[in-house]
């Protein structure tokens, strides 16, 4: 079959959208391919097609197991075979997967980049006929990104195994920096990327400097009553204001991490169908989900950077449609969010301590080796060290990433316990059981919050506190668990840790420093570039999220806050009738960009027909398509 048939049979589409056809047929001839398509952008097409041309599999690299199930959920509805291999499976299920990919009965296979490394998959990659390597939110690879992942790295050992194969790479959010290095880390022959612009028309970007974030954000899902999202930074405070928007007679629910995969599938499922219109939100939420009628995205506290608030605002308007993306902002925000910066990268004298701290509490001799992974217990090992463990946590990240030590994924998924009843339920229910009562107390005694959020859990050390075994205190939260008293969500897989290369002693721990100064600096350019953006009042704000994706050739959108305030009244009512009757002269067998219609017009300035475009958008005599361009109303059919 052709690509267009391909697309046709699986997709029910009869055209491409911009660039996605040059991708497709740059990887079909053979060649390293990078793909720069903004959220929405249609960029799981640009890999699909072609392996479905190709003879053979396509192995695809992701980096959420959400969304990998997500896709391969999707692809098994069109009847194509794909299988996804993550942690949490067992050793007997990724052999039958792997086999059935080994004898071809596997079109697409998705793993994780922890889980492309292992020598299990290793083992079976040279007898997989496989015919394109993806990887999914390439800008993961980059330690340049807003999401670096040092799993990405072995990517290109990898493709040590797949001798002519070509990759194709997809994100949608890459300064030119992060471009190039994405290349050059999964080895790409040639320096080939489509990019399509980040421009989207139909998104009306506004900041809200505001001392009542509840009020304002509560005004704005009032009077528009659209589906949306409200964007927060942790999952206390979704649960807070999903229950104040319910409060406030608003069809409203959170989602984050915290919540149990059954649930978390539930809420998604019911946003999306429209059972629920408002949903709160950590950034768990949103990857690889398509809803084209989201009209609203809020952002409750700023992001850590413009990549990141790019990709959360661009779930708003996948239609077409007119939708809004606001950011509400506080002077305080900038504070907190430079203190929490200055907490991601801890003291070099700290980083020593942990590293010594591994080999001390595993009791690795100096000059010695750890022959094999052993088991972590961030919560003991935080507890030998007598440092807090999001501490500890964040100095393990960093000593991983600089490939001083290698701990498993499943380090940041640890236990997980909420209590359901209301406190005084709780007590009645410890006055009628008195075997579980001790083991209340101790959940109570030891965390707080625990009535309002998923807090995580070390059975090890609970047990050890009450004088109990490990395997009967599990026992004990499974009761309570199906007794409907807690929600107690165990471990899948236990945390592997292992010491790279011989332990070396406390003065000669190699730390490149120089690195690490430039990543906070970097990180550090970033934020400052998202409270720039949140605190700009004079630049169009298109214009300047445009240009910090090196997009400088654009003009105002019209439609932003900066721009309506700017806006002055210059297109009277027989100024646009006169320019409407000179656009109906054109030719509108082709839709076209701003820009291109500008050129068309003789005698105006370009921003000033900018703006009248914008204007004729909202009165329907212009309308956007699909790819985001100008049409004649008439034309829409």
């Amino acid at each position: 079959m052709t690509i267009h048939e391909i697309l046709k049979q699986y997709w029910g589409h009869s055209e491409f959208r911009p660039l996605q056809e040059d991708i497709i047929h740059s990887v079909l001839s053979g060649k390293d391919t990078l793909a720069l398509l903004p959220t929405g952008g249609g960029k799981s097409i640009c890999f699909q097609v072609p392996a479905l041309a190709l003879p053979g599999m396509c192995l695809v690299v992701s980096p959420l197991i959400a969304l990998m199930k997500d896709q391969v959920e999707n692809l098994q509805k069109l009847g194509i075979q794909a299988q996804a291999i993550y942690s949490g499976l067992h050793y007997q299920e990724i052999q039958l997967i792997l086999n059935n990919c080994v004898h071809g009965g596997v079109k697409f296979l998705y793993v994780s980049p922890e889980r492309l490394g292992s020598d299990l998959i290793k083992d079976h990659l040279e007898q997989m006929k496989i015919s394109l390597l993806a990887i999914d939110e390439a800008h993961c690879i980059s330690q340049w990104g807003f999401d670096f992942r040092p799993e990405y790295r072995k990517i290109l050992a990898v493709r040590e195994y797949l001798p002519g194969v070509p990759v194709m790479a997809l994100t949608a959010t890459a300064t030119a920096r992060v471009v190039a290095d994405i290349q050059e880390q999964l080895g790409f022959k040639e320096t080939l990327a489509f990019r399509k612009s980040f421009e989207r028309l139909n998104l009306h970007y506004i900041v809200r400097h505001h001392e009542n974030k509840l009020e304002k954000m509560l005004n704005s899902v009032t009077v528009l009553k659209v589906s949306g999202l409200v964007y927060v930074r942790n999952r206390k405070l979704a649960e807070d204001i999903s229950q104040y928007l319910i409060d406030n007679s608003v069809n409203a629910s959170y989602y984050h991490a915290g919540l149990s995969g059954d649930l978390r599938q539930k809420r998604q499922d019911d946003w999306i169908q429209n059972k629920t219109r408002i949903m709160v939100c950590t950034n768990a939420f949103g990857m690889g989900i398509d809803k084209p009628d989201c009209r609203l995205v809020i952002h409750y506290q700023i992001p850590d950077c413009l990549e990141a608030y790019y990709q959360e605002a661009g779930r708003a308007g996948r239609n077409g449609a007119n939708a809004f993306c606001m950011l509400l902002y506080h002077a305080s925000d900038a504070v907190i969010m430079r203190a929490k910066l200055a907490q991601n990268f801890p003291e070099i004298s700290f980083l020593r301590e942990v590293y010594n701290g591994v080999g001390a509490y595993f009791k690795v001799p100096i000059d010695e080796e750890m022959s094999e992974s052993v088991d972590f217990d961030l919560t003991l090992f935080s507890s030998y060290l007598n440092k807090r463990p999001v501490w500890v946590q964040k100095a393990i990240e960093i000593l991983s990433q600089l490939q001083i030590l290698e701990v498993s994924e499943a380090l940041y998924l640890p236990s997980r316990v909420r209590i359901l009843l209301p406190g005084n339920q709780l007590y009645s229910f410890q006055l009628d059981n008195p075997n579980y009562d001790e083991l209340i107390k101790l959940l109570l005694r030891n965390f707080g919050g625990i009535f309002d959020y998923y807090v995580p859990i070390s059975e090890k050390v609970l047990a050890m506190k009450i004088n109990q075994s490990e395997r009967d205190l599990i026992e004990g939260l499974e009761k309570l668990h199906q007794l409907g008293i807690i929600d107690y969500a165990g471990q899948k897989t236990k945390p592997q840790m292992r010491l790279k290369g011989p332990r070396v002693s406390l003065e000669y721990i190699k730390i490149d420093q120089v690195l690490l100064r430039n990543r906070k600096e970097m990180e550090e350019k970033k934020l400052e570039a998202m409270i720039a953006y949140a605190e700009n009042e004079n630049i169009c704000r298109s214009r300047k999220l445009l240009a910090y994706f090196d997009e400088d050739d654009v003009i105002d959108c019209c439609s932003c806050d900066v721009c309506k305030e700017k806006m002055v009244v210059y297109w009277t009512s027989e100024k646009l009738q006169k320019l409407v009757l000179l656009l109906s002269y054109i030719s509108w067998e082709k839709a076209y960009t701003v820009k291109e219609l500008t050129k068309k017009v003789i005698g105006y300035k370009e921003e000033e027909l900018a703006k009248a475009f914008r204007i004729l958008v909202d009165n329907g005599i212009l309308q956007l398509n699909s790819q985001q361009l100008l049409i004649w109303a008439s034309k829409k059919a």
